[in-house]
């Protein structure tokens, strides 16, 4: 069996990229109240500060910085991944599960790992700011990173951090899709 190992810097920013299994639903964006809620019950127990996120259909991506002393972010992954399955139900997961998912009482809806990437300079940060705020556009769902709506942009536009017509260069890297 594989060895998996995670890199956990206490208090640093990182980059993340999470999945559903099936790359064709849209489950996110239909029930973005659900995810929402399970965010906002975790970040509630487990602070961060959330510098970026977008949903997209099928994926989402998100940067946070830790608390000081805190790396704790699968653990605060697992219960948003757990949280939104709980809420969505029966009626969205999968019924054709594998053993392996069924032994681990797995419901199927989320790719079991996750990407992430340690924020190494404020050039790091600000590409991967950028690229939650442009993936929309990169994967054809808006013209504009303003036009989709499941996004931290707006608010980084209310707070005079981004301009509305903002529109960033290709961002080339590795980001975990």
């Amino acid at each position: 069996m594989p060895s998996y190992r995670r890199a956990r810097v206490a208090g640093a920013s990182y980059f993340f990229t999470l999945a559903l299994a099936d790359r064709s639903s849209t489950l996110l964006t239909e029930r973005i109240d659900d995810l929402r809620h399970a965010y906002a019950l975790t970040i509630r127990e487990a602070p961060i500060v959330c510098e970026a996120f977008v949903v997209l259909p099928d994926h989402l991506h998100a940067v946070w910085t830790l608390p000081p002393g805190d790396s704790a972010f699968s653990e605060r992954w697992r219960k948003i991944k757990h949280r939104f399955s709980r809420a969505v139900g029966r009626t969205a997961h999968p019924t054709n599960l594998s053993v392996s998912k069924r032994a681990k009482r797995e419901c199927g809806i989320w790719q079991r790992r996750f990407w992430e990437h340690v924020i190494r300079d404020e050039d790091d940060f600000r590409r991967h700011v950028e690229y939650c705020w442009g993936n929309p556009v990169k994967h054809g769902l808006a013209e504009r990173a303003v036009d989709w709506p499941f996004s931290t942009i707006h608010r980084d536009i209310r707070l005079g951090r981004v301009d509305a017509q903002w529109v960033g260069p290709p961002t080339e890297g590795r980001f975990g899709e």
